[in-house]
């Protein structure tokens, strides 16, 4: 099995950053929230990784026909459930650039809907989350 490690640290207020690589990847929360609203709050990542993963996806199908990829672009919009305050549905807007080959709209479907991180989630067991306490 392989391990993917990220260090979080707390440079102050509400910031938590995760170093990730090279990267780090600040986080913080809203003014209403007690933040300074100086970076993307963590849910705002989570929902921005989803986007970008589908999006790397329709990105990578039409570069690997060489389909150009001007016009290309992908909106995700999220409607929550009322009751349970949790996002119930993602829907992508696809916008095909000029020319895409009707033959391929199912297929691009299909590759968008294996996003890695949309797996994660509908996978109904994986991943675990532990909590192991360090001193």
């Amino acid at each position: 099995m392989s391990i993917e490690t990220l260090d979080v640290s707390f440079p102050g207020g509400k910031k938590v950053d995760a170093k990730i690589g090279n990267f780090t990847i600040q986080t913080d929360q809203s003014t209403k929230a007690g933040g300074d609203a100086s970076a993307p709050e963590p849910f705002d990542l989570f929902l921005a990784s989803i986007a970008t993963c589908a999006g790397i996806f329709a990105l990578g199908f039409c570069q690997s026909r060489n389909i150009p990829t001007e016009g290309l672009a992908l909106r995700m919009e999220c409607e929550k459930d009322p009751a349970k305050k949790l996002f119930a549905q993602m829907r992508f807007h696809l916008t095909l650039p000029p020319g895409f080959p009707d033959k391929y709209r199912g297929s691009i479907e299909k590759s968008i809907g294996m996003c890695t991180v949309k797996r994660h989630i509908v996978d109904a067991e994986l991943p675990e989350f532990d909590v192991v306490f360090e001193n």
